[in-house]
């Protein structure tokens, strides 16, 4: 006899406060992979002259750019959205208008700080 499943993703519609959970569960896999690029990077450069050229040149590739820019965008999310939970951990922006304002100010710095990257790149 099978258990019965607690309500998850087939009863209850996706709301700000869920999509945000699950997307710093993600984001946490993207800053993994971004730093091991960052380690990759820092090898080719400890390696020469010829590494590092081959490095970039692999980095400039404008797929391998949307991927980098889309980790650096995960990184931002991860850091800004963990401070949100620190504050959340002292007891603070727990009111329902509070957690989605907190949140949407979170998706908008991400969005203006990778942005800014880009352009500043």
């Amino acid at each position: 006899m099978q258990k019965p499943l607690s309500p998850h993703l087939q009863i209850y519609s996706p709301q700000l406060t869920s999509i945000l959970s699950i997307l710093h569960r993600f984001t946490g896999v993207g800053f993994t992979a971004a730093l091991v690029l960052i380690c990759a990077w820092l090898h080719a450069l400890s390696e020469g002259m010829d590494a590092y050229a081959s490095f970039c040149n692999w980095a400039n590739d404008p797929f391998i750019k949307v991927i980098l820019y889309t980790m650096l965008a995960s990184v931002y999310y991860h850091m800004i959205n963990g401070i949100r939970y620190l504050f959340w951990s002292l007891g603070r922006g727990f009111e329902l208008r509070s957690v989605y304002s907190s949140g949407w100010i979170v998706c908008a710095c991400v969005f203006i700080l990778t942005v800014l990257t880009v352009l500043f790149s």
